[in-house]
């Protein structure tokens, strides 16, 4: 078995294309579109290589693909925690023996740039796909969320990575109207904060792209792993998920017209993905376009609070709002998170609220000191 790095245009081909064919047939796992993926893994295209480098790399056997694997260090994330970091994402193997080559390489890689520690999955970090699904395996993942085969979790720890942090998704079923404790939650803010929710207004997009610029980084900085995002990430974000936005499952809470703090409701567009096999032509395009009026599944993707406000209320008053949306919409169930497994308080709530643990991700790291 050899590792060999993706140097060119046809080496990347078949740096995507691996998943592909790994996955074929797989009842469960959703096929992303080939021309995103090739945005996400180039300079030039993501913003994420900004501030960030990567390289890729393939495991071959007889000629033949049996792995794959991105490595990558990111000067946001080193500046913010104060550590230098390298990130393995895009991961897929057919054995231990190749998953441990493949961590090798990564590992080597990261070691050459000046990485003290190795740290995933990540793709590339926690703003994108993260974690290793080790709970949740007899259902297709949401939107932005991954999936990947059960024995992946023994290759890697077998390989000399240990758990860092596990990260849980919640399905929580759509109630007639918001469960009692975020009525009473809401109504304190509203009386308290003087705090006012609203739907996004679409004609508007770049100045309320605006308005969550001004929450995003701040509600977050507290949390585990997180990396600020930058104007042109949030950007990139927007223009990738806008087709997708339901203007109602935007809420807005703002204080004398100052946002304070948002959710954010997409629907589960993998339902869509999932019948287009990667590819929007010729057919593609009018599959999705038929199926996602009809999704009635959604992931809370992000509900964040500026921090002088977190324990005003605000929080609740978003989720009722979100709630009374879904259910007017007629979606029958949200999926919230992921969250980290020591949020106990959120947990409470998520469970108050008929939740059930759907999966759970799980991050690793080594020491590379």
């Amino acid at each position: 078995m050899d590792v060999v790095p993706v140097q060119n245009a046809k080496d990347l081909d078949r740096f995507i294309g691996y998943v592909y064919q790994r996955y074929k047939n797989h009842p469960y796992w959703v096929p992303p579109l080939r021309d995103d993926e090739k945005v996400r893994l180039t300079p030039g295209k993501n913003p994420f290589f900004q501030h960030a480098e990567a390289a890729y790399f393939l495991a071959v056997d007889n000629g033949r693909v049996v792995g794959r694997i991105a490595a990558s260090v990111d000067k946001n994330h080193d500046s913010f925690h104060g550590e230098r970091q390298v990130a393995f994402g895009f991961f897929e193997a057919e054995s231990a023996a190749a998953t441990s080559a493949l961590l090798a390489a990564a590992e080597a890689w990261g070691r050459g740039k000046g990485a003290r520690i190795l740290r995933g999955p990540l793709s590339f970090n926690t703003n994108d796909e993260c974690g290793l699904l080790i709970e949740g395996f007899d259902h297709s993942p949401m939107i932005l969320n991954p999936y990947n085969l059960p024995e992946y979790g023994g290759w890697i720890e077998s390989a000399g990575l240990r758990k860092a942090k596990d990260l849980y998704e919640w399905s929580v079923p759509v109630p007639h109207q918001p469960q009692p404790v975020f009525q009473r939650i809401a109504a304190m803010a509203r009386r308290r904060n003087q705090v006012q929710v609203r739907p996004m207004n679409m004609k508007r997009f770049d100045e309320e792209l605006g308005r969550v610029k001004t929450v995003y980084n701040a509600a977050w900085e507290k949390n585990w792993g997180f990396v600020p995002m930058t104007d042109a990430e949030i950007d990139h974000m927007a223009k990738q998920l806008k087709p997708a936005v339901i203007p109602d499952l935007v809420a807005f809470a703002e204080v004398d017209g100052a946002p304070v703090g948002f959710g954010l409701i997409i629907p589960d567009v993998n339902v869509a993905l999932a019948t287009v096999n990667g590819n929007l032509f010729p057919f593609g395009i009018v599959k999705l376009l038929w199926t996602l009026p009809r999704i009635r599944k959604g992931r809370l993707l992000a509900l964040g609070v500026l921090p002088d406000y977190q324990k005003r209320g605000v929080g609740g008053l978003l989720v009722e709002a979100l709630m009374r949306a879904l259910r007017v919409r007629g979606f029958t169930m949200c999926e919230v998170g992921w969250t980290l497994e020591n949020n106990d308080s959120v947990h409470q709530l998520i469970e108050g609220s008929e939740g059930t643990r759907s999966a759970v991700y799980r991050i690793y790291e080594k020491s590379l000191a």
